[in-house]
């Protein structure tokens, strides 16, 4: 049975309330802001909203980031410009993505750009990376962070993963963090996905999804929504979508320890029983 909910929220209102939640944080981040200890208070994990980012950074302990929980080295979230992580992340979706020169890469739902600073970091001025967000602020936050940064083969543009303004069969890679247990309408940003591959390109991408369904009370919300709690996909219905738009060697690893942190993102008991961050890569086939 899908992990749906009894009343369903009209998908145009979870866009619209993402699309405001999202572009507040971009608005509310100071052009230099990260998440070290600014990001909160001495009652910490309270989130000092005039210094943080995002509230997700609150969750680090002291001397780690939120992005090191992750996965991600501190060589790493130190090689992007100053206010390109925002502590949005669930996973490191680069840790699957065996990027190769020249390789067109695309990153759904690109944010500040975090992925896709690293990214063109490992294609070494080859290839082109192109970031998708369809908040407006995020989009301008990554562009102001990419005339900051040494690589010039990132572009950013403003549209929705469910209809990407990207060309048919155009790139190699895929990204994506933290992003499509947001959209109402994943079928729909699995198609698309397969429809810009390239044959044989693929996909990485770090998600929440849930291991068992999850209560009405978190699903019928928009908050937990927005939160990336309330809207993540079952398993099997998350194999059953990517199989459905056409990819195949799907793989899906769960990373257990993300638990405890989905814990802190809403205000709920033990979300973490339900949800769990994953890495998943699937490949379009010749």
């Amino acid at each position: 049975m899908k992990n749906e909910p009894t009343h369903p929220i009209d998908p145009e209102l979870i866009r619209a309330h993402v699309r405001d939640r999202y572009g507040a944080i971009a608005e509310e981040a100071g052009s230099d802001c990260g998440c070290g200890p600014a990001c909160c208070t001495a009652e910490a994990p309270k989130p000092d909203e005039a210094a943080c980012c995002a509230p997700s950074c609150c969750t680090a302990p002291a001397g780690t980031s939120h992005a090191g929980q992750f996965g991600y080295s501190a060589e790493e979230v130190a090689a992007v410009p100053a206010g390109a992580d925002l502590g949005l992340g669930c996973g490191n979706p680069l840790a699957l993505a065996s990027i190769k020169r020249d390789e067109t890469v695309l990153d759904l739902g690109s944010g500040a750009g975090f992925d896709c600073f690293l990214a063109a970091r490992q294609l070494q001025g080859t290839g082109r990376v192109i970031g998708v967000d369809m908040t407006a602020a995020m989009v301008a936050k990554a562009r102001a962070n990419a005339g900051k940064s040494e690589w010039r083969n990132v572009e950013f543009r403003l549209g929705e993963i469910e209809a990407l303004p990207v060309a048919d069969a155009s790139v190699d890679l895929i990204l994506s963090n933290c992003v499509i247990n947001l959209s109402p309408e994943k079928e729909r940003v699995f198609r698309e996905a397969a429809r810009v591959l390239k044959p044989g390109g693929r996909l990485a991408l770090a998600d929440i999804v849930a291991t068992r369904a999850v209560p009405e009370a978190l699903r019928g919300k928009l908050a937990a929504i927005g939160a990336c709690v309330g809207g993540a996909a079952l398993l099997p219905d998350l194999r059953a979508m990517l199989a459905a738009a056409g990819f195949a060697n799907i793989e899906i690893k769960l990373r257990e320890q993300s638990r405890a942190l989905i814990n802190e993102w809403v205000d709920a008991d033990e979300a973490g029983a339900y949800l769990v961050s994953a890495l998943i890569t699937a490949h379009k086939p010749r």
